[in-house]
């Protein structure tokens, strides 16, 4: 009985040490001649290497200053299945090395990122095909007003039936949000008159000039900010 008692104790904080809501996400920019070549190498390499808790969602970037890069997302894990991860081993190193880095120029990246569940009006792994991710930078110090602020615009996502997922940059350079709009319905959802304006929307649900506020809160608050669109690649991911 003493056993079950102590184990009972401890399943409350197993469960806060297993929460699954890292993204680690790598930008990889394929030489423009070799396009064709990395696909492959790349779609053969996930389907051996990437599969169960570390299988890959690739996305293709389409606009922005990263347009012609691949995201390959890994996850959610918690942060205890990134610490013992391990090498990926000598055979992986070798394939990725052999069969893809050739096809690959000198840039690219790598970013953890947390889910913001209390900011988002998605579940995590309710996906989409088609995405925006708008990334915002708080200026230092300014990072608990800005989001304040972000908790005012999930009520206008949420008001407009918006798919919204926020995440918080972990380690990973200057601290930023990734607001990822998820579009369930396809890009007609960015055509003018699918949603009523945003300063209408924002003021019927936190009141009458609060869209003014928000702007003097992000002159204050925000260093700079740029978007993207992102397709899903389900031919180049993990199967």
């Amino acid at each position: 009985m003493r056993k079950l008692f102590i184990l009972l104790i401890f399943i409350p904080l197993f469960g806060i040490s297993q929460t699954k809501t890292v993204i680690n996400s790598n930008r990889v920019f394929p030489k423009v001649d070799k396009v064709l070549e990395f696909e492959k190498a790349l779609t053969a390499h996930a389907i051996k290497y990437h599969t169960g808790d570390w299988k890959w969602r690739v996305f293709e970037i389409q606009s922005g200053p990263d347009f012609g890069a691949y995201q390959l997302t890994e996850g959610p894990h918690s942060w205890d299945q990134v610490d013992t991860r391990g090498n990926l081993g000598a055979e992986h190193n070798t394939d990725w090395n052999k069969s893809v880095a050739i096809y690959l120029s000198d840039r690219g990246s790598s970013s953890y990122s947390v889910f913001q569940e209390e900011l988002s009006t998605v579940q995590l792994t309710d996906y989409a095909d088609k995405i925006e991710i708008n990334h915002i930078f708080p200026k230092p110090g300014y990072g608990p007003e800005f989001r304040e602020g972000l908790k005012k615009f999930k009520k206008v996502w949420e008001a407009s039936n918006q798919t919204v997922a926020v995440y918080q940059s972990s380690s990973s350079g200057p601290s930023q949000y990734g607001i990822v709009t998820r579009y369930k319905q396809g890009l007609k959802e960015r055509e003018t008159g699918f949603l009523k304006p945003m300063k209408e929307r924002y003021e019927a649900v936190n009141g009458e000039d609060s869209w003014d506020h928000y702007l003097d809160m992000a002159k204050t608050c925000v260093d700079h900010s740029w978007t993207e669109l992102l397709f899903y690649r389900a031919d180049l991911s993990s199967k």
